[in-house]
């Protein structure tokens, strides 16, 4: 499966698409070239068949009063043809021959520098948009100060030419760019915002048709943060601005068109990342509790700095199913906390995997924004990666996850196909664990997490324990195992079919079913245990209890259910204690 396997599997190929002080960048006013500093907030498209990876490429200022962080900032965009196969690909990007373009920049001058940040891509058919925020940083009257002014945002078209043998800086053709500051501004007034900007990564295309961006804006009043949409339902002729925000102070939106054409947007605000669904364009929105468990983190569990954060997020139907693709770092070797690697994850309404890792950091090179693209039998991954100050841009060509991920797919519609002919509802069920197994395990007939056991003897249709320390352990929210399912810590249930053949001598009482619980705030624990004087006893969050005398050599099927604060242990369907 997925998750075993991640700690040493090799990484995906990959190429240097834009280097700092090394990759030839055309000025946007003719031919001469100029290299930048550093490179970052990559985004990706398709238009026709030209690949476009978009990037901020940086400049630092030497100048008088010079800080570490004071740059200017360009759109630069890199053409690949997609056609290629991937050595042709590499040779071109690797070659002396390969430029990178700025698409879109402020002019600057000795004491006002343009910024522009966060480009974020849509394509349609041979049409790419690109949404672009900027600035002016302007030095004030003492010479010591750089005060951001003049904020704009611009949507810039551009069209692939479709020539087989264009050159490669001919490969798109740019419209000027579009001030839309107006238009957005006027559509928001009643909200008091200002300083409008794409939020990073890649916008969608609806099943019907529509162009979606994910934006950000500052309010007026507190300076905190809004995440929303910006849409056109008419191919880019006419735009507008959802009318209602997930939640107040959500930052770095990534959006996703999931089943029943609505959309998703994953975000990360102030107690931690979360999931909202909308169903009417954003006007309004609802947390989708129910999908992608491993991205609901609070910032009690994992802190805000910390590496959990989803990079990027893309819906792609494989087999007839829609799945979520999404990238998220975690400790490197699983379990770890200090290196970080990026992974791979897919998901669909109940079930989630990890692959991977797809690139691991060092020391000196730490992964930063990321963005994925489908195209063809194969997925791309533009990742930023550096040491915060000379950062590079690198393309990676992920072939053998992909494969794994369709086999996994694949797997899922066949088991909940089998379920389905037993007339046994799949709608919800995350894992099952089957007739099969090896080396420990207890195989997940979803392949997405596996049983250890231990003291354990092969029986037809699971397992039999026994001695001291004997039992199974499903680690489907553990830390180590980078934590799948943290729904588990809320709300769950779980069923088993247990028989007892005999109690050990001793006295004390034998646990026979229960869960370990992290919610942020300590560790709870649900279970089910069997007393030698032949009653059940329960035990949730500290408080024990007891029930029914059960029968040895009995067959049961034995329920815990957790409901929020609420525990709940059922015998046969029964509700015990």
């Amino acid at each position: 499966d997925g998750s075993s396997g991640a700690g040493d599997a090799q990484l995906p190929q990959e190429v240097d698409l834009f280097v700092p002080q090394k990759t030839q960048v055309v000025i946007k006013s003719g031919g001469a070239t100029e290299m930048k500093d550093s490179f970052g907030s990559p985004s990706f498209a398709l238009a026709g068949e030209v690949m476009v990876a978009f990037a901020e490429g940086h400049k630092d200022y030497n100048g008088p009063q010079h800080t570490s962080d004071l740059y200017t900032s360009e759109i630069v965009a890199g053409y690949i043809n997609a056609t290629e196969p991937w050595s042709s690909i590499v040779a071109d990007i690797s070659s002396d021959d390969w430029r990178a373009y700025t698409v879109f920049n402020r002019e600057s001058s000795k004491d006002r520098f343009g910024v522009a940040l966060l480009p974020t891509a849509v394509s349609t058919g041979s049409d790419v948009f690109l949404l672009v925020g900027s600035y002016y940083l302007i030095r004030d009257a003492t010479g010591r100060r750089w005060n951001d002014d003049g904020w704009d945002i611009h949507l810039l078209v551009g069209k692939a030419t479709q020539s087989t043998d264009a050159k490669q800086g001919e490969l798109i053709e740019w419209g000027a760019p579009t001030s839309l500051l107006a238009s957005i501004t006027e559509s928001t007034r009643q909200r008091n915002l200002m300083n409008f900007v794409g939020g990073g990564g890649s916008g969608i295309v609806t099943e019907e048709g529509w162009l979606v961006f994910p934006m950000m804006a500052t309010r007026k009043n507190d300076r905190g943060i809004e995440s929303m949409l910006f849409y056109s339902k008419d191919k880019g002729v006419n735009w507008d601005v959802s009318k209602g925000i997930p939640a107040a102070d959500c930052v770095d939106p990534r959006i996703a068109e999931w089943e029943n054409r609505e959309l998703l947007m994953l975000a990360y605000c102030v107690d931690g990342q979360k999931v909202f669904r909308s169903r009417d364009m954003g006007t309004t929105w609802t947390k989708a509790s129910d999908l992608l468990p491993r991205v609901w983190i609070t910032t009690q569990a994992i802190p805000r700095g910390e590496g959990w954060r989803v990079g990027a997020l893309i819906t792609v139907e494989l087999y007839g199913r829609k799945v979520l693709l999404y990238t998220q770092k975690v400790g490197y070797p699983p379990g770890e906390r200090n290196d970080k690697a990026l992974y791979l994850w897919v998901a669909d309404s109940n079930h989630t995997v990890y692959f991977g890792p797809l690139s691991v950091e060092t020391g000196a090179k730490r992964a930063f924004a990321n963005t994925l693209l489908y195209y063809g039998d194969a997925l791309y991954l533009l990742q930023g990666m550096g040491n915060g100050k000379t950062d590079g841009v690198f393309l990676f060509r992920i072939i053998e996850e992909l494969g794994k991920i369709k086999s996994i797919v694949r797997n899922w519609i066949e088991v909940d196909a089998f379920f389905s002919g037993l007339s046994t509802p799949t709608n919800g069920l995350v894992g099952v664990l089957s007739d099969s197994s090896d080396a420990g395990k207890w195989n997940d007939m979803y392949r997405c997490v596996d049983a250890t056991v231990l003291g354990a003897i092969r029986i037809e249709g699971g397992f039999k324990f026994t001695g001291h320390g004997a039992g199974g352990i499903w680690p489907v929210n553990s830390r180590g195992d980078n934590k799948q399912y943290t729904f588990v810590d809320s709300t769950f249930t779980l069923v088993a079919t247990v028989v007892i053949e005999k109690m050990p001598p001793g006295g004390s009482s034998v646990p026979l079913l229960g869960a370990m619980l992290e919610d942020g705030m300590g560790t709870k624990f649900l279970g089910l245990a069997c007393a030698e004087n032949r009653m059940w006893e329960t035990v949730f969050d500290e408080q024990t209890g007891q029930g029914d005398f059960w029968v040895p050599k009995k067959e049961y099927q034995v329920a815990l259910m957790l409901n929020g604060n609420e525990g709940y242990f059922y015998l046969d369907a029964e509700l015990l204690g």
